[in-house]
């Protein structure tokens, strides 16, 4: 581990190869799991605004569940996440043929809204744990991603460089060039 500015990151970001591999995996992590993207709180106010924008995009069922429960909901462990279809899909999944995808993304694609996403799915596989004095920056292992990690190795894509944009929407230009030059001196 080191530390950027207020950041302790785990060297997992820069040893392990990650590339999502979408035609393989079929969105399975919008799908997948016992609960919902987690949001951020400054996040809550954005979901609730640009839901009228994303809600043409999204299906019947994920409308229904968003009306009933909310744009966001608090999860079991007192956190923020978005609400479920059923305590299985994100209500903002869509489906393209058997693949899953974003809704709020595809508004996003389509230059309707200028937010690409909650920022926990751009970062994966990258989870950050907010303390008090610092944020821990780690590397999340899914057996549903052994395909990204295959085509990562293959690529040879470390971690930090696949998730150059969420990383520096989350951190900023200066933590992210920080951190390519950790790991370019690493190589060294």
């Amino acid at each position: 581990m080191f530390q950027i500015g207020k950041t302790i990151v785990s060297d997992e970001l820069l040893e392990k190869e990650f590339v999502c591999n979408l035609s393989a995996c079929k969105g399975q992590c919008c799908v997948d799991g016992d609960a919902g993207a987690p949001l951020d709180e400054d996040e809550l106010e954005i979901m609730e605004k640009i839901y009228p924008i994303v809600k043409p995009f999204l299906r019947p069922e994920g409308i229904e569940a968003i009306e009933k429960q909310g744009t966001s909901i608090k999860g079991e462990d007192g956190d923020w996440e978005t609400p479920l279809i059923n305590g299985a899909d994100c209500a903002y999944v869509i489906f393209d043929r058997d693949t899953a995808l974003c809704g709020i993304e595809q508004a996003y694609n389509q230059g309707l809204i200028d937010w690409k996403k909650p920022i926990s799915c751009h970062l994966y596989p990258v989870r950050i744990r907010e303390f008090t004095d610092f944020s821990a920056v780690n590397y999340h292992r899914w057996h549903i991603c052994s395909d990204a990690c295959e085509l990562g190795k293959e690529l040879e894509v470390p971690v930090y460089r696949f998730l150059k944009d969420a990383l520096t929407r989350k951190f900023g230009a200066a933590w992210y060039n920080e951190l390519d030059t950790i790991a370019k001196d690493l190589k060294k």
